[in-house]
């Protein structure tokens, strides 16, 4: 017996989506669990798959239509059953009508004053006379045919009046506007170019609502620390090369980047501040006995935080195995909704961007979030003498419902004794 289907909910906050591509086509057979389409979320590209077996017999939306949660997209059953009756009850199956276009408005009066009519001719008009050429810099005419050729972008220069004395006169300008238009015609008012209206994809709607709701509603204040950062710089690079030796011949070494050893270190400095590792919950706070850090991966069409779980209990080249697999995920739209969820902590790394310092919007429900800068060359003072130095801008932002200024700074201290002495990150 033919039967509805109706659009899923593929993911915990998903209110509607994006039918990207149908994988099936009216007439082909379905089995259970086949993939039926691809529905892009407010999180990723989600796989649409089927719960019944039989054919598809209708589909209800076209590839590239916006459904909301439960909305009827497709008919399956038997083939060549009827499904009349079904289109008939369930009218929101048809794909939304494409609005009419309004009508078009009346037509707006030009501003642009039409040059006086033509004297009558008279019984025995007189030879229209010879136009003469202007002469000098400045082209004959009055003041209002030099506001008529502004207002229809010509240049006047050269043009041969037909007026007294090689006066230009309005009739001229209706010469001069169908003559064509030459490379070196000057076109003062020539019409720029309009701006690219573009609609928004379903991941920068959720990216625009969360975030102002976050600045909206979210007490923000902000803590930042410059650090020493060539003991780490010194310690990334000797694993580096560590791990480089241990490489099997033509096979490419594994790498770990400052922001993952970061992220351990934070993980650290959150179980020695567990303070900072809460959240707001309306009548009360929220403290995570577990720390699971939300790692922001710019992707095409905006921001994804995929979450490191139990970030405390992995090694650094755990961590950064398992960063490189999330930031590839989510580039390709492949993460599955429970991994960008659950975060207790958040950082966002743009120092490969060349950026110095910044402030991060706070990532809801988690109380704080860490902006991390590049690491810069810079001159230092260091036993009374100036010398080559390795400087570090780390900004916390913290949600001040959850975490106090006192707070925040105990937990910037403890980032900042692991960031200088970094071995204790490895056996922290």
């Amino acid at each position: 017996m033919a039967k509805i289907l109706d659009m899923p909910k593929l993911s915990p906050t998903m209110e509607e989506g994006q039918l990207a591509i149908w994988h099936k086509k009216e007439g082909d057979a379905v089995g259970v669990d086949d993939l039926l389409a691809e529905v892009e979320t407010d999180k990723a590209t989600m796989e649409f798959r089927s719960f019944d077996k039989g054919t598809l017999l209708k589909v209800l939306v076209p590839a590239g239509a916006m459904v909301k949660l439960g909305q009827p997209v497709a008919i399956l059953g038997e083939p060549g059953e009827d499904v009349t009756a079904l289109l008939a009850a369930a009218p929101a199956a048809s794909p939304s009508p494409t609005p009419s276009p309004s009508p078009s408005p009346p037509p707006i009066p030009s501003l642009t004053p039409s040059p006086p009519p033509s004297p009558s001719p008279s019984p025995s008009p007189s030879p229209t006379p010879s136009p003469i050429p202007a002469t000098g810099d400045r082209p004959r005419a009055s003041p209002y045919v030099r506001k008529l050729a502004r207002e229809q972008s010509l240049d006047l220069a050269g043009l041969a009046g037909t007026g007294p004395h090689g006066r230009i006169i309005a009739r001229d300008l209706a010469t001069l506007a169908s003559a064509p238009r030459t490379a070196t015609t000057a076109t003062p008012s020539a019409p720029r170019a309009e701006a690219e209206r573009k609609p928004l994809s379903m991941m920068r709607k959720t990216i625009a609502r969360r975030l102002t709701e976050s600045k909206q509603t979210v007490p923000h204040f902000y803590l930042t620390i410059d650090v020493d950062a060539a003991p780490l710089s010194a310690l990334r690079e000797t694993i580096v090369e560590d791990l480089a030796s241990q490489a099997a011949e033509g096979e490419k070494p594994e790498k770990i980047s400052v922001n993952d050893l970061l992220v351990k270190a934070c993980a650290i400095a959150l179980v020695r501040v567990p303070a900072c590792n809460a959240q707001f919950d309306g009548d009360a706070l929220l403290f995570h006995h577990r720390v699971d850090v939300s790692v922001a991966v710019a992707v095409p069409d905006g921001l994804l935080t995929p979450v490191v779980r139990d970030a405390d209990r992995k090694s650094v080249l755990g961590i950064a195995r398992e960063i490189r697999d999330l930031a590839a995920r989510a580039k390709a739209k492949k993460l599955a909704p429970e991994e960008m969820t659950g975060g207790t902590f958040s950082i966002s790394n743009l120092g490969m961007f060349g950026i110095d310092a910044f402030s991060a919007v706070i990532n809801p429900p988690e109380g704080a979030i860490l902006a991390v800068g590049r690491v810069r060359d810079e001159p230092v003072v260091q036993d009374g003498a100036v010398v080559p130095g390795k400087r570090l801008a780390m900004t916390l932002s913290c949600d001040h419902r959850v975490v106090d200024g006192a707070v925040g700074a105990r937990f910037l201290a403890e980032l900042r004794a692991l960031v200088e002495h970094p071995t204790r990150i490895l056996i922290g």
